[in-house]
């Protein structure tokens, strides 16, 4: 096993898929552990509204299943591990660089603007970071 981390922060989102891409392929480079971390938190208006049958944790972790899936197939050639978090990505991510060699993130994800070069999660993690950060672009045509 070894010593070396990847982090790498997904939401589902093709950019982030573009970034778990990319992590896994430096992680089969440089024979480093790749962490795939999804965060979750409660929507502020769901705190208004009554919001039935809504598992925010499973439903993340659904997606975390679907796109670990999608990009690195039912048997990935890397070393994996996942985790789903209750938080803000960006606080999320950055405790989890404390630990890590590398933290990678998608320039933005479901939560930006439209046209945005970069998101504010990805913003707030190259800024903060315990490690260095790679922010990964979305791929040619998306």
């Amino acid at each position: 096993m070894t010593n070396k981390r990847i982090v790498v922060g997904i939401d589902g989102s093709d950019v982030s898929k573009d970034a778990l891409r990319w992590a896994a392929a430096q992680a089969r480079l440089t024979g480093a552990h790749l962490h795939v971390v999804m965060a979750w938190e409660i929507p502020a208006l769901a705190y208004m509204a009554t919001i039935p049958n809504v598992d925010w944790e499973k439903d993340t972790q659904a997606i975390l299943e679907q796109t670990l899936k999608e990009v690195l197939g039912a048997e990935p050639d890397v070393e994996v591990t996942t985790e789903v978090a209750e938080g803000h990505p960006a606080p999320v991510l950055l405790d989890r660089s404390d630990q890590a060699d590398l933290l990678v993130v998608g320039s933005r994800g479901h939560g930006a603007f439209t046209g945005m070069l970069i998101g504010s999660v990805s913003e707030h993690v190259v800024t903060h970071a315990h490690c260095p950060v790679v922010v990964v672009r979305p791929a040619a045509g998306s």
